[in-house]
């Protein structure tokens, strides 16, 4: 008999256009995970309302997310591909485990008191929220691995606690996920400022690359990236920089750093720069290529969301009446 898979989870926003980090850092893994277990990758766009959002920008991008899965190596006859809100039971299961949720939890989390400093009283009941839908989202699943940034990590600790939570009130209901983190990834840090991660902060647009930046302008944010005044090709702390861009060619190239290193002995940063940019462009460009077919084929799209979301309704409306039953509800009659 065939040893059933394990299942993965995970997702990605529609609130910005990706990034190389999001590339290298989620979407390539997932690609080398896919032949090992039974994965659904959604796009999260019920997360990314927690911040208000232009809806045509909105639909655009959670097209765009779908086709760059895809473009990437994610294969729907593979993968469950699916968008979130065509699923209704994460909403549903989200407000249950709300009340399996204590207030303390979710104002511990670092990404909330972060943005609650930042916004003060104007932030939202979602974005203070939000971590229970996460934990809804793995946990409609029974999510056996749930491939997550060390950022991430704090959430699927809280998913955790709720799920053991709710087997312990009740009996054994969800599986409890365990954190993926990829031994070999790296951060992949801010062009500009390789002390924090690459994200879509700097106002300039040198510190990040898109997934979807032409070839020149990829080019061009490569030698315009940070080093330093050591001028040598080193794996090192001290060099943030020059570090960020050896681990983004590792992460591109499949090269260890070391042999990065050694390739680059006597060689000045222009052409280890270059090198670097080269590799980014022969990464990204058959990608791009590919997303602008599929988002020209919204009917192909269609088909894929459509049975996606079929199969992920399945599932996690399976693992919600399991969930309704056990709290006392009363089924709906048939």
């Amino acid at each position: 008999m065939e040893e059933k898979k394990k299942v993965i989870f995970s997702g990605i926003k529609p609130s910005g256009d990706l990034t190389l980090g999001n590339y290298l850092g989620a979407i390539k893994n997932w690609v080398t995970l896919q032949e090992s277990y039974d994965s659904y990758f959604c796009v999260v766009d019920l997360h990314a309302i927690t911040v208000r959002q232009n809806p045509a920008e909105l639909r655009k991008r959670t097209l765009e997310i779908l086709s760059i899965y895809m473009a990437s190596g994610l294969d729907p006859e593979k993968n469950t591909l699916f968008i979130q809100s065509h699923v209704p039971a994460h909403c549903e299961a989200s407000w249950l485990l709300n009340c399996y949720t204590y207030m303390g939890e979710l104002s511990r989390m670092t990404q909330y008191k972060d943005k609650s400093q930042k916004y003060g009283e104007g932030i939202s009941a979602g974005l203070f929220d939000y971590p229970v839908l996460m934990a809804a989202d793995i946990l409609l699943y029974q999510a056996d691995l749930v491939p997550v940034g060390r950022d991430q990590m704090q959430h699927l600790e809280l998913a955790r606690d709720i799920a053991e939570r709710f087997n312990n009130a009740y009996s054994p209901t969800f599986v409890v996920p365990e954190g993926y983190v990829n031994p070999n990834a790296e951060k992949i840090m801010d062009l500009q400022d390789p002390t924090v991660k690459m994200s879509k902060s700097d106002d300039a647009g040198n510190g990040y690359i898109l997934i979807m930046d032409p070839p020149e302008v990829i080019r061009k944010k490569i030698s315009r990236a940070v080093t330093d005044s050591i001028g040598v090709v080193n794996y090192s702390d001290e060099q943030p920089g020059v570090k960020n861009l050896i681990n983004i060619l590792s992460a591109i190239t499949g090269k260890k750093r070391e042999q990065i290193v050694k390739e680059f002995e006597g060689r000045g940063y222009a052409e280890f720069k270059s090198e670097v940019a080269e590799a980014i462009v022969q990464e990204l460009s058959p990608i791009q290529n590919k997303v602008n077919e599929l988002m020209k084929n919204k009917d192909y799209l269609e088909s894929i969301y459509k049975r996606g979301a079929e199969r992920a309704n399945y599932v996690a409306t399976k693992t919600l009446r399991k969930m309704q039953k056990k709290i006392g509800f009363i089924p709906m009659a048939k």
